[in-house]
C-alpha cells in the first residue's frame, strides 16, 4: 500500500529570483563565447540549457488542494503547502482536491428485512485524506465512492425493516439517526483504502415501491386507526372509572350494579363514538 508523504518542493518565489539571476547569468557568459568551440564553451551551453528547464520546474498550489509528484512511474511525495512552488522539473505533478464533496445516490429499488421491496437513496459528504492512496490504490476513486455507496447503501436497507416491528427494534423509518451512523461506518469501511474519509452519510429517499404501496399505505392506515383507538378506549375507560369514584365520594346518586353498568355503557358509547353523540332525556324510570 502506498502511503502519502512529503514531496520535496521550495518556496516558488524564491527560487524565481535565483533562477532568474542565473539565467541572466548564464546568457552573458553564453554570449561570450567565441568560435571554435571548447570543452568550457561547451559547459556554458550546457549550463544555460539547464537553468532554462528550471522554469519548467513552478507549479501553483490551491487551498486545500494536493499535488501528487511522480518520477518516472514512482511516487515521490505530495506537496499541499499553497502558493506558488518550484520543484525538479522533471517531476511529473497530478492534482487532487481536498475540499469536502457530496453526491447523491440514484433511487434504488431493493428488498428490506422482510423482504418487502422498498426504495432508497442516500446523501454521502466525503473528501480525500491520503493523496497517494486515492490515485495509486484504486484506478479512479470518484467512481470507487460512488458505486461502493450504493453497495452498502444496499447492505443497509436489507439489514433493517421498513417500519418498526415492535417499540425495541430499529427500523429506517423509525431510526433515522441510528440509520445514518450505521449507513457511515458500512461506507467508511468500503473507502477507507482509498484514502476518503466520510463525514455524514445519510437517507435522502425512502419509500415503498410503486407496487406495494398503496397495500402498505392501507397497512400504515389500520395499524395508526387501531393504535389510536386502543388509546381512545384507555382514556375513556379510566374517565368512567374516575366518574364512578367521584359519584360515590360526593353521594351524589346511590346506583346498584344495573344503573351502573348503563351508565358505563352510556359513557363508553359517548367518549368511543367516532361522531358526535345525540342526547336522549329520559323523565321516566328507567326500568
Amino acid at each position: 500500500m502506498v502511503n502519502e508523504k512529503q514531496g520535496f518542493s521550495v518556496n516558488g518565489y524564491v527560487a524565481a529570483v535565483v533562477i532568474v539571476v542565473a539565467l541572466i547569468a548564464s546568457i552573458f557568459s553564453v554570449g561570450s563565447i567565441a568560435m571554435p568551440l571548447n570543452g568550457i564553451d561547451l559547459a556554458k551551453i550546457v549550463i544555460l540549457l539547464l537553468v532554462v528547464s528550471c522554469l519548467g520546474g513552478f507549479f501553483m498550489v490551491q487551498p486545500n488542494q494536493g499535488k501528487v509528484l511522480i518520477l518516472f512511474g514512482s511516487y515521490v511525495g505530495t506537496e499541499k503547502r499553497t502558493g506558488l512552488r518550484w520543484t525538479i522539473p522533471f517531476f511529473m505533478r497530478k492534482s487532487i482536491s481536498l475540499r469536502v464533496r457530496n453526491f447523491e445516490s440514484g433511487k434504488i429499488k431493493v428488498n428490506d428485512n422482510l423482504g418487502n421491496p422498498i426504495e432508497i437513496a442516500t446523501i454521502v459528504v466525503w473528501s480525500v485524506t491520503d493523496t497517494a492512496e486515492a490515485m495509486f490504490e484504486v484506478d479512479d476513486y470518484e467512481s470507487y465512492v460512488t458505486i461502493q455507496s450504493e453497495s452498502a447503501l444496499r447492505i443497509l436497507a436489507s439489514t433493517y425493516a421498513y417500519d418498526p416491528q415492535d417499540e425495541s427494534s430499529v427500523s429506517l423509518r423509525s431510526h433515522p439517526t441510528d440509520v445514518a451512523e450505521h449507513l457511515k461506518t458500512e461506507i467508511q469501511e468500503r473507502l477507507g483504502k482509498a484514502g476518503v474519509m466520510v463525514h455524514e452519510a445519510r437517507i435522502s429517499h425512502l419509500a415503498y415501491a410503486q407496487e406495494i404501496a398503496s397495500a402498505m399505505l392501507q397497512r400504515q392506515q389500520a395499524t395508526a386507526i387501531i393504535s389510536a383507538r386502543n388509546k381512545i378506549v384507555e382514556g375513556a375507560v379510566g374517565m368512567v372509572e374516575m366518574a364512578l369514584e367521584r359519584l360515590k365520594e360526593k353521594n351524589v346518586v346511590e346506583l346498584d350494579e344495573e344503573r351502573k353498568a348503563t351508565m358505563v355503557s352510556n359513557l363508553l358509547v359517548v367518549l368511543c363514538a367516532d361522531k358526535s353523540t345525540q342526547p336522549v332525556v329520559n323523565t321516566g324510570s328507567i326500568y
